[in-house]
Order: C-alpha cells, then sequence, then structure tokens
C-alpha cells in the first residue's frame, strides 16, 4: 500500500519514517516548500544518525529514504491506499483540508488525521463519504513512541477501523482504540498529572523543584510535571488544557490554572524560549527541592490519585477497556505502572477514602469520586485478578 502524509513538521516527518522503515513508499506533501525541504534535510540526519548509532545499515538507511518521496502536490496522493493528516491544530483548517483530500484519492483510501484532541465526528462530517475517516494519533517522536491511539468516529466504518489498526499494528506499533472524545485516552487522562502539580504549587503546599523531585523520587515518574511542562511548551500544554476544559462543558476537573496561563502569555513558553517554571539560561542555577519524603509522599498521594480517578472515570464512561486504559499510559506518556494496576495496589477503598478527603476538605466538584470506584469499593472488586 502507497501512503501518503499531509504536513512535513516533526510529527508528520516522523510518520513518513514509521511508514518508510515497514516498507511502505511514502508521499510526504506540505504546502510551503522551504518546509518539506527543511524536513529532507532532517530525516536524512535522523537516519545517517541511526546508522552511526548501528541501529541501521547505511543500505538499509538509503532504501527507507529512497521510499520517501517528497512531493508539491496532493494530486501526487492518488494511488494511496491510506491518507494521515498531521498539520495545525484547527478544527476549520483540518475540514477544508479534508473536503480537498476527498476530490484527489481513490475512493477506498482511508483518510486519517493525527490530531490529539479535536473531534474526529466534526472533521468526517466534511467528507462525503465519512464512514472512510478516523483518527490515528502518533506520540511525539513518532518512530520513537510506541503506542497510537486509533480513534473511530461514529460514521466511520468497522471495515475502515479494522484496517487502520491492522496497518498500524503492522508497523510495530501498540495500538489502543478509544472513543472519540477530548484527549481520547492519554491526554484526557493526564490531565491531572499538570493540573493537580499546579494545584499543590498555588496553594504554597510546596515549590516547583520539590514537587518534581517527590514525582521522580518518590512516584517513580520520568519527570516531574514542571519539568514536563517546560519540555512540552506551555503554549501548547496550557492550550490543550484550556481545549479540554471547553470540551468537557467547563467541568471543574480540567480547569486550566491561571499561573501557566501567565507564563504562556509573558512568552516564558519552558526550554524553546529559555525560560519557563525553571531558567534554562546560560549560567542559571537550578532551584534545589525541599527533599522531605513525609511531604514528598502527600504530594505523590494527591497527584497519583487524581489520576487514577480520571482513569476510573475513563472506563467507567467506556472511552477505553480497562487494559488499553492502562498500556496507554505506561506506553504513550511512560507512566512507572498502569493506574488502574495502581488502584488496586493502593486499594480501591482505600482510593474512595482519599478523594473523599478532598472532597470534604475543598468541597469542590473538581475532586469528585468516580462512581465506579465507590461501586467496587462497595462491591470489594478489583480491576484485574491478583
Amino acid at each position: 500500500m502507497k501512503v501518503g502524509v499531509l504536513g512535513s513538521g516533526s510529527m508528520g516527518s516522523g510518520i513518513a519514517q514509521v511508514a518508510a522503515t515497514a516498507g511502505h513508499e511514502v508521499y510526504l506533501y506540505d504546502n510551503n516548500p522551504d518546509a518539506l525541504q527543511r524536513a529532507s534535510k532532517q530525516l536524512q540526519k535522523i537516519l545517517n544518525r541511526l546508522v552511526e548509532k548501528g541501529r541501521l545499515t547505511d543500505a538499509d538507511s538509503k532504501a527507507i529514504f529512497g521510499r520517501i518521496y517528497f512531493v508539491d502536490s496532493m494530486y501526487a496522493y492518488k494511488d494511496c491506499g491510506i491518507i494521515i493528516e498531521a498539520i495545525i491544530e484547527n478544527l476549520d483548517i483540518k475540514k477544508a483540508v479534508f473536503e480537498q483530500l476527498e476530490d484527489v484519492v481513490r475512493k477506498d483510501c482511508i483518510l486519517a488525521t493525527n490530531t490529539s484532541s479535536l473531534s474526529i465526528a466534526s472533521i468526517a462530517a466534511a467528507c462525503e463519504h465519512a464512514e472512510r475517516v478516523i483518527g490515528i494519533h502518533f506520540f511525539n517522536p513518532a518512530p520513537i513512541m510506541k503506542l497510537v491511539e486509533i480513534i473511530p468516529a461514529i460514521q466511520t466504518s468497522q471495515q475502515v477501523k479494522t484496517k487502520a489498526q491492522s496497518l498500524i499494528d503492522n508497523w510495530g506499533k501498540l495500538t489502543v482504540l478509544a472513543k472519540d472524545t477530548p484527549g481520547f485516552i492519554v491526554n484526557r487522562v493526564a490531565r491531572p498529572f499538570y493540573g493537580e502539580a499546579l494545584r499543590i504549587y498555588e496553594e504554597g503546599i510546596a515549590d516547583v523543584a520539590t514537587i518534581d523531585w517527590a514525582m521522580k523520587e518518590i512516584g517513580g515518574f520520568r519527570m516531574g510535571p514542571f519539568t514536563l511542562m517546560d519540555y512540552i511548551g506551555h503554549d501548547v500544554n496550557y492550550t490543550v488544557t484550556e481545549t479540554v476544559f471547553k470540551a468537557f462543558y467547563y467541568d471543574p476537573r480540567y480547569k486550566p490554572s491561571f499561573t501557566q496561563k501567565r507564563l504562556a502569555e509573558a512568552g516564558f513558553l519552558g526550554r524553546k524560549s529559555g525560560r519557563g517554571f525553571y531558567d534554562y539560561q546560560d549560567g542559571a542555577e537550578p532551584p534545589k527541592a525541599q527533599e522531605d519524603r513525609e511531604l514528598g509522599q502527600k504530594i505523590v498521594n494527591r497527584i497519583v490519585i487524581m489520576l487514577i480517578n480520571e482513569a476510573a472515570d475513563a472506563l467507567y464512561l467506556n472511552i477505553a477497556s480497562k487494559k488499553d486504559i492502562d498500556l496507554a499510559m505506561t506506553k504513550g506518556v511512560n507512566y512507572p505502572k498502569g493506574l488502574l494496576q495502581w488502584a488496586d495496589e493502593i486499594g480501591i477503598n482505600n482510593c474512595v477514602k482519599r478523594l473523599d478527603n478532598l472532597y470534604h476538605t475543598y468541597l469542590e466538584d473538581r475532586y469528585r469520586c468516580s462512581p465506579i470506584l465507590r461501586k467496587m469499593a462497595r462491591d470489594q472488586h478489583t480491576f484485574f485478578k491478583h
């Protein structure tokens, strides 16, 4: 099958590399010729680096690059079996692009979007044959991250869903099925990792360095929430939070933070601008954490219970299966363990008590316990058999 990729940014280029590595001819299109040229140079550099590290032979590297065609027209897609769009996160622009694609591709061509949070149903509605549209959400960098979320819209045919998932599985990825709801699995369930950390900081319970230290040292996470927000960029991370908040009809669980909003407004976007929660300029001294294990444990308990509650609610609302939810969080954002498995280890009854304590302290709907946890505690059930 010939594969088309629309958009030559880091995500589009990464997807093109994955498909070409799996043996497909790939047609990478961008309406900006300079961006296409940059993508070509960057891909060449990445493949050369893989050869230097011994992960690819020189012959394989040349073959992969030779299978990627950098094209200046959508008409190059006419024989493709699937197109994966990876452009700006703007619904109107995506709808316009999908409408254009239908005039170019074959009738049996699958049209996929790599959106991280927009409605697949809305994008599909722009097409005459909406049944062939599906969400295929890769994580950045696409060649390295194993997880891919497969999101059928309500219009998507069963055949397209099966074919798309099978294709991505054959590319060596781990696929999970998600319902077409804001944030899908990962971007929905991960919100408290940032949101609750920000809340703890805003309340003055601990500073940024201490919260990051606690989540890494005691929680076992690869990166603390503030380091990760600085890495992602506050323009991107704040926008996703705000989008999810609006999309969930202003549910207080997803409420954005003024602290992060002000950083974005000031242009303190994190690593890419040299300053965010931390100062990345030359000579800047990183702040020292208060390595108090008792305080650290309280921080971890609070953030983790909010993550567990979000994962449990995703299961309660049939966003995905319990297996796929835990797989998504361990493989999509490298959590130390699956959140539902973690809930079983803590004890479902203890999870309910921790959430109820937070709710009674703040009397905010943000801390409401998911009905599934309350029911499981009453029935003495666990998510998995042990």
